[in-house]
């Protein structure tokens, strides 16, 4: 029997009360292992014990206190941690989150699997909190009655879910009537993209494994389960976001790239960039929801503090030069350029841009979108901007020492050219330019400012709690004896209703470095990062680490999560 190990504990506690003879009690675990689900929850179900009875005798054998669940708000269920197949298969849920440490009910307190799995998926401590299991799983069918993942519901708000524009004339393979067949998909696909879009998501992850199929938020940065549709739904999952992403549902074997357009208002769309790639048990979706809204956010709204945003604007409203804006994908790059478009976007700016793909639609600016297949590269689109009487240039990313090379050009001889590089630091910015070919004397005059950053989730103003951390940890972490001592106050995240684990939001952390004489000279003699992150830390150029210290010390963030993206 292969979870014999599993059941010994409950067996033998069962038997030795005398609930049920041995014989009994090792068919009644056969039976629940053919119908897959838990031990207990078929005892339960076939009225083989008393589930509060049981209960009370667990609490007694175990040393746990019994909770009744039935007085539980289920508001206040951690959502982001809602799994229904997960729940159905431990005959377990989540309750709460205190700290970081996971609080999940459960009826059987020797199914030390899924205290391991919920620990697993959760990425933080899990101890559990016994319940009846009959109230448990009361709990479980009411929390789960309308849940997404039923994919035979049908009633949604159909002015939400009616704007999505795609053509519905196109058949979804298997489907000689898709809008009787495959009414259920398109319905549950609905759902998940107005579902993301309230949760506030900027990625959603559709993945097909051998036998499972995962959807996925990633939610203020972080990865979260949301559903888990049957697996051979998954060629008509991604057949039906081909479609309306407008890509070929015939072709399997190579990645497409697609747009979908989501209406939520008469005023407001919101795009989906669509990209397909094909795996080993099929095709894994990926949407990045791209809100034209964050542009027009503001640089308050940004995170920047006061002295880098005035070197920020400063370099914004000067006639030539380079900015360049550096940190993994995902690091909020998009946003700041953007930002930065929006404030030069005025009547007397020629502004052009070059990008693949274009993110977000701005209204006053000539926007290109790269082409490789037809020959339209960066290179080619700057050559084409210079001869176009630009004042205002923005190159989506600098990936070749040609593309680098143009740039630099328009930004010595009259244009403001704004670009990214995906390096880790300000300083590594220059070692990838010269890496790439570009000369050290280009660099040292082209490039004017170069701002490096990371996205930090932004602690909940309604559960944060004060953190005191020991003097000796600061030290260690980046902060200074002066800046302990004049009244240092740190937060730690807890988690309520209204965020998810103590955060709710994110917020940017910045390394603004600019092209001083100092670090124009370290260039031009061949000096590698170090030397000249040392020169900008003597100017007073606050790196990512110590930027993220301060945003700590103003209660924004936490020092673990400063810890996260930021290094030593």
């Amino acid at each position: 029997m292969a979870r014999a190990s599993t059941y010994h504990g409950l067996l033998s506690l069962i038997v030795r009360h005398e609930l049920m003879t041995e014989a009994a009690a090792q068919t009644a675990a056969t039976a629940a292992e053919s119908e897959k689900r838990p031990f207990l929850s078929h005892l339960i179900e076939n009225n083989v014990i008393n589930s509060m009875g049981f209960a009370r005798l667990c609490s007694r054998e175990f040393g746990m206190p019994l909770f009744d669940l039935s007085c539980f708000d289920h508001n206040l269920l951690p959502t982001e941690l809602l799994n229904e197949k997960r729940a159905l298969k431990h005959s377990a849920l989540p309750l709460y989150i205190r700290g970081n440490r996971l609080y999940i009910a459960i009826g059987d307190p020797t199914n030390i699997a899924a205290i391991e799995e919920f620990q697993f998926n959760a990425g933080m401590r899990t101890e559990a909190i016994l319940v009846c299991e009959q109230q448990l799983q009361d709990t479980i069918n009411k929390v789960f009655e309308n849940d997404s993942n039923a994919l035979s519901l049908d009633s949604f708000d159909e002015d939400e879910l009616a704007g999505i524009e795609v053509d519905d004339n196109t058949t979804v393979e298997g489907s000689d009537d898709p809008d009787k067949a495959d009414r259920p998909i398109v319905t549950y696909i609905n759902k998940l993209l107005t579902d993301a879009i309230r949760k506030g998501a900027s990625d959603l992850h559709f993945e097909p494994y051998e036998n499972t199929y995962r959807v996925r938020f990633r939610i203020d940065g972080i990865l979260h389960e949301m559903g888990s549709p049957p697996a051979y739904l998954a060629a008509r999952l991604a057949a039906r976001i081909k479609v309306m992403s407008k890509m070929d549902i015939a072709e399997k074997r190579v990645p497409q790239d697609g747009r979908i357009k989501l209406k939520i208002s008469d005023k407001k769309s919101i795009d989906f960039r669509v990209s397909s790639l094909p795996t080993l048990f099929g095709e894994k979706m990926v949407l990045r929801i791209l809100d034209s809204s964050i542009a027009m956010m503001g640089i308050d709204s940004l995170g920047y503090e006061p002295e880098q945003k005035a070197l920020y604007l400063h370099h914004l409203n000067q006639p030539q030069g380079m900015i360049l804006v550096t940190g993994p994908t995902g690091s909020g790059k998009t946003v700041s350029l953007y930002t930065g478009l929006n404030i030069l976007n005025t009547t007397e700016r020629n502004i052009s841009t070059a990008e693949d793909p274009v993110e977000i639609n701005l209204t006053g600016v000539n926007q290109v979108h790269i082409n490789t297949k037809a020959g339209l590269d960066f290179s080619k689109a700057l050559r084409a901007f210079l001869r176009q009487d630009p004042d205002v240039v923005m190159v989506g990313e600098i990936r070749d020492l040609e593309t680098a090379e143009i740039a630099i050009k328009a930004a010595q001889t009259g244009h403001l050219v704004l670009s990214t590089l995906h390096t880790n630091s300000a300083a590594e910015t220059i070692t990838r330019l010269v890496n790439m070919g570009v000369q050290g004397y280009n660099i040292a005059s082209s490039v004017s400012l170069i701002i490096a950053q990371r996205l930090a989730r932004r602690l909940c103003e309604h559960c944060k709690e004060a953190d005191n951390v020991p003097t000796e940890q600061l030290l260690e972490l980046g902060y200074t004896i002066e800046m302990i001592n004049n009244g240092l106050t740190l937060f730690k995240p807890i988690g309520c209703d209204k965020c998810a684990n103590g955060y709710k939001g994110r917020v940017g952390i910045y390394e603004t470095m600019p092209m001083t004489d100092k670090i124009g000279r370290i260039i031009m003699d061949g000096g590698n990062s170090i030397a000249i992150a040392d020169a900008a830390q003597q100017d007073g150029v606050a790196n990512l680490r110590r930027s993220g210290l301060v945003k700590a010390g103003q209660g924004v963030t936490s020092l673990t999560e400063v810890s996260r993206v930021t290094s030593l």
